[in-house]
């Protein structure tokens, strides 16, 4: 059961980078490309989860066997994973304790894994074709939030350039985090 109407059966999303989709991550299948990812010193600094597969493995089953609040996926482009999404409920997660969550806040988190696919400005592509497909698929979501590291900058700037826009910066358990909103844009005539 999902909290969030199927991200991975939202179908394929065209963007100028190529065709993206979700994924459900598959246990194990897709375990050894993750634990992989996580390993890199560059995403490891941030999603904490460096170590062997079972740590990665850990993080993933909370999610997969949990309440249907949190959705891990791969993302794939022309039908290539090359990053992970955590589509989620913000307003039922933790984080709403830390800022004035909305009722259907949908939060995501997100990394991209190959090495030689950052920098290029894909983050911020995808970021932004995913937001606006929540907002079409959860008609009662009103904003997309996110909560990089501050010290991300690349993250920051990557949803900066999706057109979220930073609301404020908290102070969680783990991290000081940027708070990311993408809101709804209303319909004018």
């Amino acid at each position: 059961m999902s909290l969030l109407d199927d991200p991975p059966g939202w179908g394929a999303i065209p963007t100028p980078a190529g065709e993206f989709r979700l994924s459900p991550v598959r246990l194990p299948t897709d375990l050894d490309l993750l634990a992989g990812w996580m390993n890199d010193p560059e995403i490891a600094a941030f999603w904490q989860l460096a170590g062997p597969p079972d740590a990665t493995e850990r993080h993933l089953r909370a999610q997969l066997d949990g309440d249907g609040r949190s959705v891990p996926c791969l993302g794939l482009l022309d039908g290539v994973p090359t990053s992970y999404w955590e589509v989620y409920r913000a307003d039922l997660d933790p984080l709403a304790r830390h800022y004035p969550a909305r009722p259907h806040d949908t939060g995501v988190h997100l990394l991209i894994g190959p090495a030689e696919s950052r920098g290029r400005g894909l983050g911020a592509v995808l970021l932004a074709a995913l937001a606006e497909r929540i907002l079409r698929q959860r008609p009662r979501c009103e904003r997309v939030v996110a909560e990089p590291d501050v010290r991300n900058r690349r993250s920051v700037r990557a949803f900066e350039q999706a057109g979220f826009r930073l609301d404020t910066e908290l102070d969680l358990p783990d991290k000081r985090a940027a708070l990311m909103v993408r809101a709804r844009v209303p319909f004018v005539a």
